[in-house]
């Protein structure tokens, strides 16, 4: 897949998860993008894994099923980022 649609995928899924997941994230759209991106990779990965049973670093496409599947990732991505920063309030 070319850069130009990484992009495209990457703010496309990183704006859904980010509205799908609760609470507020921060980071822009450089930072949307750079989720939905590494969302593609993981969801990809996870959905080859489940489907072959090997687990490959793959990437979502630029499709329907691509989308999702990126989202999905997005959305563990953010999970497992927020559990591993989450910090205490007390100060």
């Amino acid at each position: 897949m070319n850069i130009l649609a990484w992009i495209v995928l990457g703010l496309i899924a990183g704006a859904i998860a980010k509205a799908l997941f609760p609470g507020h994230q921060g980071g822009g759209i450089l930072g949307t993008m750079i989720l939905g991106i590494v969302g593609a990779f993981v969801g990809g990965s996870l959905f080859s894994f489940l489907t072959t049973g090997t687990l490959a670093l793959t990437s979502a496409g630029l499709s329907l099923s691509g989308i999702l599947v990126a989202v999905l990732g997005a959305i563990v991505t953010l999970f497992i980022y927020y559990a591993v920063t989450r910090r205490s309030a007390s100060y």
